[in-house]
Order: structure tokens, then sequence, then C-alpha cells
């Protein structure tokens, strides 16, 4: 399959997740055109105050949202993987009030707004789902505010890490108890609002004790409960329903 409809198919089984859509619904959502764009590590896709026509599907890599200081300093407030539509909302908000990056070497499709509109006015149901999946990120962005605005920075990484266990295992990226996350220190440190040294001391500490470790760009957990307790993680959030991954109690 080509990367378009890979990215697409990832796409349509994470809305039909919490979405009943017809045989014909999921065909028009797998037939959306879009311009398959790479985007390399550590460059801007969307820039804050951009005005965009498109939307961008996540085909492979990592894709982070954020803000920015006056002093450039950084704040991402949510992860992107395969299958993720970070800017589904731009539909009806074109004007970004934070902007996207490439985290790693990312491949991307820009599905225009009039495609969107097009599909949504044909078939009223994926206009539903597109809803559903922008409520869900505005969940994930309250439990990421939970997170480092009131747990320790053991939690707060810990927690992280049960986040992206629960959703790289929904698209079938977890192998055993290891999955590739390809994130370096400072964007971690910028993902918890933690200092780099600070990340780097907690991650010893979680490998000491057993918990977890981190080789590379791999995550293993060691032991997944005492993970969960650490983070005091509970995955209702993720709106997971009936495919919550085996990793899960």
């Amino acid at each position: 399959m080509s990367a378009r409809t890979d990215a697409l198919t990832l796409f349509l089984d994470r809305i039909s997740a919490r979405s009943l859509l017809s045989d014909d619904e999921r065909a028009a959502v797998l037939a959306l055109p879009g311009e398959v764009t790479v985007v390399e590590a550590n460059r801007d896709l969307v820039s804050l105050g951009e005005i965009v026509d498109r939307t961008c599907l996540v085909g492979d890599g990592l894709m982070a949202r954020f803000g920015e200081t006056r002093d450039g300093s950084r704040q991402i407030s949510a992860l992107y993987i395969p299958g993720d539509m970070p800017d589904l909302h731009s539909y009806v908000l074109p004007r970004s009030s934070w902007a996207l990056t490439a985290l790693t070497k990312t491949t991307t499709i820009r599905v225009l707004h009039s495609a969107i509109h097009d599909v949504v006015e044909r078939y009223p149901a994926i206009g539903k789902a597109f809803w559903r999946d922008c409520t869900l990120d505005g969940a994930v962005t309250a439990e990421w505010i939970l997170n480092i605005g009131r747990r320790n920075a053991r939690a707060r990484i810990a927690h992280l890490f049960c986040e992206m266990a629960a959703r790289y295992e929904r698209i079938g990226k977890v192998e055993g108890m290891s999955f590739s996350f390809p994130i370096n220190q400072a964007h971690l440190a910028d993902a918890l609002g933690l200092t780099a040294i600070h990340v780097n001391r907690t991650l010893a500490a979680l490998r000491k004790a057993e918990i977890v470790s981190v080789s590379g760009r791999t995550v293993k957990v060691i032991d997944w409960n005492a993970l969960r307790s650490t983070a005091d993680f509970d995955p209702t959030y993720l709106q997971l329903d009936g495919i919550v991954p085996s990793l899960l109690p």
C-alpha cells in the first residue's frame, strides 16, 4: 500500500474505534486525497499563527504540538504518532494558535480542508466521527495539564510512558513489553516541564528501581504494574473502549 493509504487506514481504525461507520463511509475516508510530505527532524510543519488550508495526518514518525514564549522556550503539549491527525480542528479554525514540529523524520499526508468539507457534507456520520476525535484530543490535553501541574517528575515520566505504551500498542507497535519511542531527553523535558538534567536523573532512578528502561530510542517496560502505580495512570481518558491494549490489566 502507499504511504497515503497506510496512514488513512490507521486513521480510519482510530475513528472507527469510537464511531460506527458504514462500508460507504469507511471507503470515503480511505479515498480522501492527500499530498505526501516528508518533514525532517526538528523542522516545523505548521508555524504559530499560520493560517492553513489543510490538515496533517501522521503516516510515520513522531510529531509534537507546541507553544513558544518570547524568548524561544518551547512547551510540548501533545505527541502524535502514525494514524493521528493533529490539527483536524483546523478545518473550522484555520489560524493555528500553536505549532506542529517533527521530532523525527516524519511522513505526513496533507489533506485539504475542501476535501474534508466535501466528505463531511456527503456523510454526516463522518463529521460526527471527526468531532469525537477532536474531543478525544481535548481529553488528552486535559490529562497532560494535570500531569505537568500536579505530579512529580517521576510520576510525570511514568505517566507519559504509560500513555505512549497504550497508544503504540493500539496500532500494533509494541513488541513484548518494548516499544520504539524516538524522542530525546531535550524533547522529553519540553513535554514534561522539566530540565534535561532532571529527566536524565529520573530515568536513571526508574531504571534502578527496575520499573522501566530507555536504551537508545526504545522504551522497555520492566514492571508494568509498578509503572502504572508510579504514574497513577488511568487509561479512561484515552477512550480505548473495546480495544484496550493487552498491556493493560
